[in-house]
C-alpha cells in the first residue's frame, strides 16, 4: 500500500553502497588475465559518483577496450586482538560508518528497545511467552469451562452475547487493568457452554451509559448474513472437533537459496466472475505456481477486512480468516499442499493500521479513552487521513501484546511460514510518508519524524518471529529505503530479511510512458536497478498488484494495450506493437530479474501477461466482477502469444534453480553502451546480454566475459519456444581470446582479461555460462562407456561363410 503514500518513489540512500554497475576487473572466478577483486562481494561504484553518474562514465568508455584500472583499495585485515568489538546495537555504525553521524539516534533506539524488551522479560518471562495471548484471550478451554476475556478498559460494563445464550447479555467481570472475564462452565453431558459455530458478539456499556455490540478482538472467524444488504459480521466462535479439523501432512519446506515470491490474492483467483475459495486456489492455481518453478507465495487478504474492495487492507479483525474464501481449516488445507510441493506460504499482514469500521472491528474498542488505556492513538495521531483509517498504539503494552500474539497465531496455528508487513513507511514515520518524496538524505530517516516506537515493535516483531521460526521469511514494504531495515537486530536494525524494491515498478512506468524506446539510456536503467544497499536484500519486481489496479496498468497491457484484444493469435504473424510488446516484456522481467535484488516477486497473472487492469466489485462498476478475476483460459489457449510469456518466466525460473543467480552476490555490469543500447552484465555464473535497441542487430558483437574459456546459451528470449525468431544458435560453442597483446601485455576489454563474439538480435535478451569442460569430458566419457555396455557384442568373422554363395562383392562388403 506504500505506493500511494509518496508517489514514485525514489532511491535508497547510501549510493555507493549499491551493487556494482561500473567496470572493474575479476569477477566470481577471476580470469589469469584479471586482478582479481574479494571473493563474492560485487565492487563499489566509481569513487565520487552517484549510481547513474557511474553508469554514464562506464558508459562512455563502452566502444573501445580500457587498459587495466586499479580495484579500490580494500580495507587492511583488523587485528581481532586490537579491534574493539562494537556496541550491542550500534553494530550497524560499523557496516556503514555514515551512520556515526546519526550515533545519537541510533541510542536512543536501542535504549527504547532494551527497556521495552527488559519489561516485557520482567513480566512475562520472553518476547514469545508474552505473545501466547490465544491462550488467555479471546474464548478459551481453562479446566471444564469455557472462559472469554477481554481487554476493554474504555467499558464501565460488559457482556458476552450471542446464539448460546439467546443474545441476552451474560455479564462479565472487570479486573484492576481493563480486562473483561466470563467463565461458563461446561454442561452436565460435558458439552462446552459455547459450541464450535456459534455467533458471538461482545455488548458493551460507554461511561456515558450507551451500548454497542462488537465483534471479539481475538475472535478467530466472522461471517455476514448472506443475502442481507449492509448486515454486519457476526463473531463466530472456531473450535472443531477433532474430526473436523485439519490434520497437518507435510513439513514445512527448507528456506530457498533463491526466493521467488508469487503474489496471489486468492479471491479473484478464479475465471469465473465471483470470489474462489481456498480450495479452488489449493487445486487449480497451487499447481500453476509450482509448474512456473515459484518457491514463495504470497497471499494476500486474508485477515478479514468488510470491505472487500480494500484488497484487504482494511482489516477489520486481525486474528480472523477471511471468510469470504472459506474456513480456517479449508486455509490450513492450501497451506498444507503448499508446503506439500516445497512452497512457502507468506501472509500479507497489516499492522501499520486498522480499519475505522467500528462495528465490525477492532476500532470498536476505542471509546476515545487515553492512550495508556487504548489499542490506539488519540486525535491526528491516531488516524491516517489519506487511508482513512486507525492508527495503532505501538508504546501501549497490550498492542504489543496483541500484535505479537497474532504474528505467533499465524504461524503456529495457520504455520505461514512468515510475513510480508505491509506499509512499513507508514510505521516508520509520524508523516507516515504522506506528501514526502524521499531523496535517500540520510536526515530524512533520523530525526523527531522518526516513529521509534513503531520501530521498537518491528524490531521485537522480527525477533520473536525468527526465535519462533528460524526458517521464516520477513519482508518490509517500505518505499523510502531507510537504512538499517533489513539488518539483524542485535546489530540495532529493525530485522527484515527483504525489503521490496519499489522503485522499480515506477521506473519502468516512468519508462513506458514517458521514454520512447530508442532515447532508453543504459546507464540510467543500470544505475535505477543497482542503486540498492549492498548489506541488505532487496526483492525485485517489475510489477505487483499496485500497477494492476484499475486507473493502472500492467506492463503488458502498457505495452501493448488495445492491440491485446485482437492481435495475440499466434496463426499469424505479430503486429509491430504486438512483437514490441512481447519481447520488451520479456527483457523488462528477466533484467529486473538479474540485476533489480536478490529475490523476485511478480503478482499472480502477470508472469503470461494478464491484460487490463484489477477493479473489484462497487458501485460504480455495478458491483462487476469482471476485472476482479484471472483469465487463465488466455494462457491455456494454444495458438494464443500468452503462452510465449508464460513460457519464458518459466525458463528465467528454471535457469535460477540451476545457477542461483537472482541470489548471487556477484552482480557487475561490465558493458554499458549507451549509443548502441547494449548492456552486458554478470550475475552469479551467467554473463546477460541485452539488446535495446528497437533496430539494430548486432551480429559478431564483442563482449567481456568474466573468465577464459568456452561458453553456451543457456537463456534466449529470441527462441521459437518464447514468441522468437530464432535467431541465435544453442548449439553453437563460444570461444575467448584473450585482451591482451604482445604490444599491450596489460590490456584489458571493459575490465576483462579476455571477451568473446556473439549475435544480438534487436530487443532480446541472452544469456550465456561458462562451459566446464573437465566435466563434460568426463560426462562424455560415462555415455560412451554406457553406450557401449548397451551395445550387442559383434559376431565373428568368418571368411568362408562370407563367400558362401555371395560372390565376390559380398565378400569385398564385408572386409570393408
Amino acid at each position: 500500500m506504500s505506493r500511494t503514500l509518496a508517489g514514485r518513489a525514489p532511491s535508497p540512500a547510501m549510493m555507493h553502497l549499491r551493487r556494482g554497475c561500473g567496470p572493474e576487473p575479476a569477477g566470481p572466478a577471476a580470469s589469469s588475465q584479471s586482478t582479481p577483486a574479494r571473493p563474492g562481494v560485487a565492487a563499489p561504484a566509481l569513487p565520487g559518483l552517484t549510481a547513474a553518474a557511474s553508469a554514464a562514465a562506464a558508459s562512455r568508455n563502452a566502444a573501445k577496450p580500457t587498459r587495466r584500472t586499479s580495484i579500490v583499495p580494500l580495507a587492511a585485515a583488523a587485528d581481532p586482538a586490537t579491534t574493539p568489538k562494537p556496541e550491542d546495537g550500534l553494530g550497524i555504525l560499523e557496516v556503514d560508518p555514515n551512520l556515526k553521524a546519526y550515533e545519537e539516534h541510533w541510542r536512543y533506539r536501542w535504549d527504547q528497545y532494551r527497556a521495552t524488551k527488559a519489561s516485557i522479560l520482567q513480566h512475562e518471562g520472553s518476547i514469545a511467552d508474552f505473545a501466547r495471548g490465544c491462550q488467555r484471550y479471546g474464548i478459551v478451554r481453562e479446566e471444564g469451562a469455557t472462559v472469554y476475556r477481554e481487554w476493554a478498559p474504555g467499558a464501565a460494563e460488559a457482556q458476552l452475547i450471542g446464539d448460546f445464550n439467546g443474545w441476552q447479555g451474560t455479564p462479565m467481570e472487570r479486573d484492576d487493568f481493563g480486562t473483561w472475564t466470563l467463565r461458563l462452565p461446561d454442561g452436565p453431558d460435558g458439552k462446552p457452554a459455547i459450541p464450535h459455530g456459534s455467533r458471538v458478539k461482545i455488548r458493551m456499556r460507554h461511561y456515558d451509559g450507551w451500548w454497542v455490540d462488537r465483534l471479539p478482538a481475538w475472535i478467530k472467524w466472522a461471517t455476514v448474513p448472506e443475502g442481507v444488504m449492509g448486515a454486519k459480521y457476526d463473531g463466530i466462535h472456531w473450535d472443531p472437533p477433532a474430526a473436523e479439523k485439519h490434520k497437518w501432512v507435510h513439513r514445512r519446506p527448507q528456506r530457498p537459496q533463491s526466493l521467488r515470491v508469487y503474489e496471489a490474492h486468492v479471491g479473484m483467483s478464479a475465471e469465473e466472475p465471483g470470489v474462489a475459495s481456498y480450495t479452488y486456489f489449493k487445486d487449480n492455481v497451487l499447481p500453476r505456481i509450482k509448474a512456473l518453478g515459484y518457491n514463495a507465495i504470497q497471499l494476500m487478504a486474508i485477515q478479514e477486512h468488510a470491505y472487500y474492495g480494500s484488497f484487504g487492507y482494511h482489516v477489520t479483525n486481525p486474528f480472523a480468516v477471511s471468510s469470504r474464501s472459506g474456513t480456517p481449516e479449508e486455509l490450513k488445507a492450501l497451506i498444507d499442499a503448499a508446503h506439500g510441493v516445497g512452497i512457502h506460504v507468506l501472509l500479507d499482514v497489516v499492522h501499520s493500521h486498522i480499519s475505522a469500521n467500528s462495528d465490525d472491528g477492532l476500532a470498536g474498542f476505542d471509546f476515545g479513552q487515553s492512550e495508556d488505556a487504548n489499542y490506539f492513538k488519540q486525535g491526528e495521531a491516531g488516524y491516517h487521513r489519506q487511508w482513512d483509517s486507525k492508527l495503532l498504539n505501538y508504546r501501549n503494552y497490550e498492542t504489543l501484546r496483541y500484535l505479537l500474539s497474532n504474528l505467533r497465531y499465524w504461524i503456529e496455528e495457520m504455520r505461514f511460514d512468515g510475513f510480508r508487513f505491509d506499509g512499513v513507511t507508514s510505521m516508520l514515520y509520524h508523516h507516515h510518508g504522506i506528501d514526502m518524496g524521499f531523496s535517500g538524505g540520510y536526515h530524512e530517516y533520523f530525526s523527531p519524524a522518526t516513529n521509534v516506537d513503531a520501530i521498537v515493535y518491528l524490531m521485537l516483531a522480527n525477533e520473536m518471529v525468527h526465535e519462533l521460526l528460524p526458517s521464516a521469511i520477513t519482508i518490509a514494504e517500505d518505499v523510502s529505503g531507510m537504512p538499517g531495515l533489513c539488518r539483524p537486530v542485535s546489530e540495532g536494525g529493525v530485522g527484515f530479511d527483504y525489503r521490496l524494491g519499489m522503485g522499480l515498478p515506477d521506473y519502468w512506468i516512468e519508462l513506458l510512458k514517458h521514454v520512447k524506446d530508442e532515447d532508453w539510456k543504459m546507464s540510467a536503467l543500470v544505475g535505477r536497478l543497482c542503486n540498492r544497499r549492498y548489506s541488505e536484500k532487496t526483492i525485485g519486481y517489475a510489477e505487483s498488484h499496485d500497477q494492476a489496479l484499475v486507473g493502472d496498468k500492467t506492463v503488458a497491457f502498457r505495452l501493448m494495450d488495445s492491440e491485446m484484444y485482437s492481435g495475440m493469435s499466434a496463426l499469424s504473424e505479430p503486429s509491430p506493437i504486438i512483437e514490441r510488446g512481447i519481447a520488451l516484456h520479456k527483457m523488462i522481467r528477466t533484467i529486473t530479474m538479474a540485476l533489480g535484488g536478490e529475490g523476485y516477486l511478480n503478482f499472480m497473472g502477470n508472469e503470461f501477461g494478464h491484460p487490463e487492469w484489477l477493479d473489484f466489485p462497487r458501485e460504480g462498476n455495478d458491483w462487476s466482477y469482471h476485472y476482479c478475476r484471472r483469465q487463465w483460459s488466455l494462457v491455456d489457449t494454444d495458438h494464443l502469444r500468452y503462452k510465449f510469456l508464460n513460457a519464458w518466466d518459466t525458463a528465467c525460473l528454471a535457469a535460477d534453480d540451476r545457477f542461483n543467480f537472482i541470489s548471487s552476490p556477484w552482480q557487475w555490469a561490465t558493458m554499458i553502451d549507451d549509443e548502441r543500447q547494449v548492456l552486458v552484465a554478470e550475475r552469479g555464473p551467467l554473463v546477460f546480454v541485452f539488446n535495446f535497441s528497437p533496430f539494430n542487430d548486432y551480429e559478431g558483437l564483442q563482449i567481456p566475459v568474466p573468465e577464459p574459456g568456452k561458453y553456451r546459451v543457456a537463456l534466449d528470449s529470441d527462441a521459437w519456444d518464447y514468441g522468437g525468431k530464432g535467431r541465435v544458435g544453442w548449439d553453437v560453442d563460444h570461444f575467448t581470446e584473450p585482451a591482451a597483446t604482445k604490444e599491450d601485455p596489460e590490456a584489458t576489454f571493459h575490465s576483462r582479461g579476455q571477451s568473446m563474439y556473439v549475435l544480438s538480435p534487436s530487443r532480446t535478451v541472452v544469456a550465456y555460462k561458462k562451459v566446464d569442460e573437465a566435466e563434460e569430458a568426463r560426462l562424455q566419457a560415462q555415455q560412451a562407456a554406457a553406450a557401449a555396455r548397451a551395445a550387442p557384442p559383434a559376431a565373428k568373422f568368418s571368411w568362408a561363410a562370407s563367400m558362401n554363395g555371395k560372390g565376390n562383392g559380398a565378400g569385398r562388403e564385408g572386409r570393408a
